[in-house]
């Protein structure tokens, strides 16, 4: 089974110097890894694509049997990273608070411990709503077909 730990540190050296931020590493049982990087000004094909062959060099495949997967967060996956509210800051936003309450609304601001999403009472109206991250099961854009 491959080290999660060293390859961590070889995506965060792969990463040093530009703007993007690992969001999600797995390694399944099986050896399937998984790879997810963004950045505010979004994921480039191109620099998944480098980061793929440079990872690839890293592993004798004589030794390990493995397949990688290198890619960009989905758009209504859960924020995982505070760049992702960053990211999306003015945008709809579905969210489900520990309590169980659905809501949605338009994420407004973020600082280190809070963010705050307006949402709608009534036609017209909207309350502000400031939750801290521990607040809620997730959040996520609100993908309104």
């Amino acid at each position: 089974m491959l080290d999660v730990a060293k390859l961590e540190q070889m995506i965060q050296e792969y990463l040093q110097g530009s703007d993007y931020q690992l969001t999600t590493l797995t390694i399944s049982p099986e050896n399937e890894i998984l790879v997810e990087v963004d950045r505010l000004a979004g994921v480039d094909l191109d620099f998944c694509a480098g980061l793929n062959d440079y990872l690839n060099k890293q592993f004798d495949r004589e030794k390990e049997d493995y397949s990688l997967e290198v890619g960009s967060v989905c758009l209504t996956d859960p924020f995982k990273t505070k760049l992702q509210y960053e990211k999306n800051l003015g945008h709809p936003v579905e969210l489900l608070t520990n309590e169980g309450k659905k809501l949605h609304g338009e994420l407004v601001s973020v600082d280190e411990d809070t963010f705050m999403v307006d949402v709608p009472v009534k036609k017209k109206e909207t309350q502000s709503l400031t939750l801290e991250y521990g607040d809620i099961k997730y959040i996520r854009y609100d993908l309104k077909i």
